[in-house]
């Protein structure tokens, strides 16, 4: 499970022109899911990220995490994150778990999120054509990889 984890001001998803998530102070996560992805690997990432320390505290240093913060978040599916480039100039998306496989997934990572933030979080339409609308804050852009937990 990979997953970008963008700190924001403010972030919305929009499909067929209809704006289906918006929030303001949190965290943009765009995910990516593959099939050997575990229960365990969502319960740590869903974990990291509400723990995230990511926000400045009274001194500007990254201190408080979106738990700390009472922050939201907006989850989108992104299989594109696991684009293997290395062959051509066409990215192959073979590592990227199939619709029957992810969907499962991404819905529980979803409510492994909101467990641990005791809140609910705004999500995209999975498969659907989103446009996602953010205000990076920092810039502070976290790379997560349950397979590389770096």
């Amino acid at each position: 499970m990979r997953a970008i984890v963008q700190r924001v001001s403010r972030a919305s998803v929009t499909v067929e022109e209809q704006k289906i998530a918006s929030i303001n102070k949190g965290v943009l996560i765009l995910l990516g899911i593959e099939d050997s992805d575990s229960k365990e690997d969502i319960d740590w990432l869903s974990r990291k990220i509400a723990n995230l320390r990511i926000f400045n505290d009274s001194e500007g240093v990254m201190n408080k995490s979106l738990l700390d913060i009472l922050g939201d978040a907006i989850v989108v599916s992104q299989f594109t994150l696991f684009a293997a480039t290395k062959k051509g100039n066409r990215p192959s998306y073979i590592k990227a778990a199939r619709p029957e496989v992810a969907i499962p997934k991404y819905k529980t990572f979803i409510a492994a999120l909101e467990l641990n933030l005791g809140k609910k979080v705004g999500t995209g339409v999975f498969g659907a054509d989103m446009k996602v609308d953010l205000l990076n804050d920092g810039p502070v852009t976290i790379i997560m990889d349950t397979k590389n937990k770096e």
